[in-house]
């Protein structure tokens, strides 16, 4: 990353004064739960306060919505994007009881997705909310120029700035803030993906789903009702309080804000961001394989085929599908699994449909 020259860090320092699941994710389940069931309403055992209370909350959930992502690019020739995005520092619950405040690209984890083509040029305007405590930018994996865009889009509470770019090579890219301090902002929420589809576009799938992977410090533990602040110490330890997926404890499963379905036979491709700062993930999905992985999202190799588990670092992403051969859950886990079964990270996806005894029978 590029070193923030002097102009640059004036306008910081002129910002800064101004506010200056109890049977593993279903590995092994009671034998009374149904195979489509998913449990995640295992809290940890309530403690004696010992922090602030919670928060009331600004918005109902800080995860995005898996499916909410930008339609496939469906022209041969480049075009102008415009994109506008406001960062925004907000309460929201981790968990039921536990408070946060997160900073976010809009009120959602991970960010929304950029979708262009290779070739467009795109104009990025951002805008700091007016309110917020600290200066925000962008730092986009897809833009070359200097820290990503992160100099010319710095900006403080109240502020708007506008820079442009040429999408020059395709694939799918992280974007994270990267003002001072970045580690915190980032594992508070400042990530997302910008998707370069390739000229000739992507093969067409049923469904596309959109996740983002982060690790959260904080100065209580996980569970521990009341308001978490973060805590340095444990991130420079790297020691995260939760590992998420999409920015809440089990956000993206049945039991919490729902999970997506597939119909047994759709096929699906699956966007995976993680913001990190520190920690890989092992990005698996039980109950199925990948059929394709394109690692680091790199869309113009080739892919890997009937991956298992793939490795995501920190600021990176990956591009993957699978089909649905029979019904049931598919979770998209870390397959570091103590930060599944103690930290909060896992996500869903049902499928739905006809029973396949000649693929899978439970009861033969």
């Amino acid at each position: 990353m590029s070193s923030i020259p002097r102009s640059t860090r004036r306008r910081v320092l002129k910002a800064l004064g101004v506010g200056g699941t109890a049977a593993l994710a279903g590995c092994t389940a009671p034998s009374n739960q149904e195979a489509t069931e998913v449990s995640t309403t295992d809290r940890a055992t309530p403690q004696e306060p010992s922090m602030n209370p919670a928060k009331e909350t600004d918005v109902d959930r800080i995860a995005a919505d898996p499916t909410d992502i930008p339609e496939p690019i469906d022209r041969d020739e480049p075009e102008t994007v415009e994109v506008e995005l406001t960062t925004k520092e907000l309460v929201a619950e981790v968990e039921p009881g536990v408070t946060y405040t997160y900073m976010a690209f809009e009120d959602q984890i991970p960010g929304p997705m950029i979708r262009v083509r290779k070739g467009d040029t795109v104009e990025l305007t951002i805008t700091n909310e007016e309110g917020n405590s600290m200066p925000h930018n962008i730092d986009l994996h897809a833009v070359r120029g200097p820290g990503g865009g992160a100099e010319a889009s710095m900006v403080a509470p109240g502020e708007t700035e506008t820079f442009r770019f040429k999408a020059t090579y395709a694939g799918s890219y992280i974007y994270h803030c990267a003002v001072p301090n970045l580690d915190m902002h980032i594992s508070s929420g400042m990530f997302g993906m910008i998707l370069v589809e390739p000229e000739e576009g992507l093969p067409e799938v049923d469904h596309e789903f959109y996740f983002g992977q982060h690790e959260l410090y904080t100065t209580g533990e996980a569970g521990e009702e009341g308001h978490h602040d973060f805590d340095f110490e444990s991130m420079k330890a790297e020691d995260p309080t939760y590992v998420l997926t999409n920015g809440e404890k089990y956000a993206i499963t049945p039991d919490v804000h729902g999970a997506p379905t597939m119909q047994v036979g759709d096929t699906a491709r699956v966007y995976m961001a993680v913001g990190g700062p520190n920690l890989d993930s092992s990005f698996h999905p039980i109950g199925s394989v990948w059929d394709e992985v394109w690692p680091q999202g790199t869309l113009e190799s080739d892919p890997h085929i009937n991956v298992q588990t793939t490795p995501v670092k920190p600021g990176s992403t990956v591009v993957a599908t699978l089909h649905a051969e029979v019904p049931g859950a598919i979770k998209l886990v870390d397959h570091a699994l103590t930060r599944v079964a103690r930290k909060g990270n896992m996500a869903v996806i049902m499928r739905e449909g006809d029973e396949q005894p000649d693929v899978f029978d439970p009861e033969p």
